[in-house]
């Protein structure tokens, strides 16, 4: 992926000579350090992201199918599950494409393989970029829906239709520039900065929604007069909620920006050379984090599950 430096994954397996060998991986090696490096097989990048593809896939099938799901929510739900299903299918594809170089079923010249990966580099960069936008979207969206009695009347479909729009126009133009200017210092610190955007975001409409939460169950327990206990463990299982949907997105995405400030911060210190090398075990987390996504944000929906029955089934 380009955005990780001069890594070429595709044009790696092609050509074995010291020039297509990462350079980060060189500066790593020089050092002589022992690193702790975690292998993650191409085998084991194709399930992970043909597991994505396909959960992915039944969730924009189902929202699609399901006219009751046509709104503002759904409408960036389908488009977060779009943007994973882009995210795992440019890794199928890249795998399978390597996989076939290496067992010599697939020959081509290097020329040819150079534009598929920088398709491939700007497909996976964008739909990164706009899961992120879309998993903010989605905060903003129910912060909305709590804090706003005109819900309804500020967050119509055209106008999420709008922002959809806007989000993918955004994510394909900023992505072809990073391609384009991934050896600069400042392109990977915008990528830095829109990453802890996007985290600062999320935790502070969240916390947010939930201490909205908490005092609306403190005036319900008051109201009938229960005990404290009950808003106690209500704001517990809110505070459990919550810690999970911020660890994950922070254990997925976080390594993978790491990886980029360390670039930027001490791109020859033997330290952060060993942390280079698990550059793929970063991509796996993005991918698996494209897994669960569905489960968080689509699948708890009765009317979505009970659809989703329907497509497995073929009741169209």
């Amino acid at each position: 992926m380009a955005v990780q430096g001069s890594q070429r994954r595709l044009l790696g397996s092609l050509n074995s000579t010291p020039t297509a060998i990462p350079q980060l991986g060189l500066a790593a090696n020089q050092t002589g350090a022992r690193c702790l490096e975690v292998s993650i097989s191409d085998g084991l990048f194709l399930s992970l992201g043909l597991v994505s593809l396909v959960e992915n896939a039944l969730v924009v099938a189902t929202i699609a199918k399901n006219r009751n799901l046509h709104s503002p929510m759904y409408c960036f739900i389908c488009c977060l599950a779009l943007s994973d299903l882009l995210v795992s299918g440019s890794n199928v594809l890249e795998t399978a494409v390597i996989l076939l170089l290496e067992a010599g079923a697939l020959v081509a010249r290097a020329a040819v393989l150079q534009q598929l990966d920088n398709v491939i580099d700007v497909i996976t960069c964008s739909s990164m970029l706009s899961s992120l936008c879309f998993l903010g979207a989605i905060a903003v969206d129910r912060y909305i829906s709590i804090y706003a009695l005109r819900y309804h009347s500020i967050v119509t479909l055209p106008r999420a239709r709008q922002a959809v729009a806007a989000i993918w126009v955004a994510s394909v133009v900023f992505s072809t520039l990073f391609i384009a200017y991934y050896d600069h210092v400042a392109v990977l610190l915008c990528l830095v900065v829109f990453f802890l955007a996007m985290l600062v975001l999320m935790a502070v409409l969240y916390v947010h929604m939930l201490a909205r939460a908490c005092q609306h169950a403190q005036g319900i327990a008051r109201l009938h007069k229960r005990q404290r206990p009950v808003h106690q463990g209500f704001g517990l299982k809110g505070a459990v909620t919550l810690t999970i949907l911020l660890g994950i997105f922070f254990l997925c995405w976080g390594p993978f920006f790491l990886h980029l400030t360390l670039i930027v911060l001490c791109p020859e210190h033997p330290t952060c050379g060993c942390i280079f090398k698990n550059f793929n075990l970063f991509l796996a987390l993005i991918i698996c984090n494209a897994i669960i996504d569905p489960l968080i944000y689509a699948f708890h929906s009765q009317e979505l599950r009970r659809t989703l029955k329907e497509v497995l089934t073929c009741s169209w």
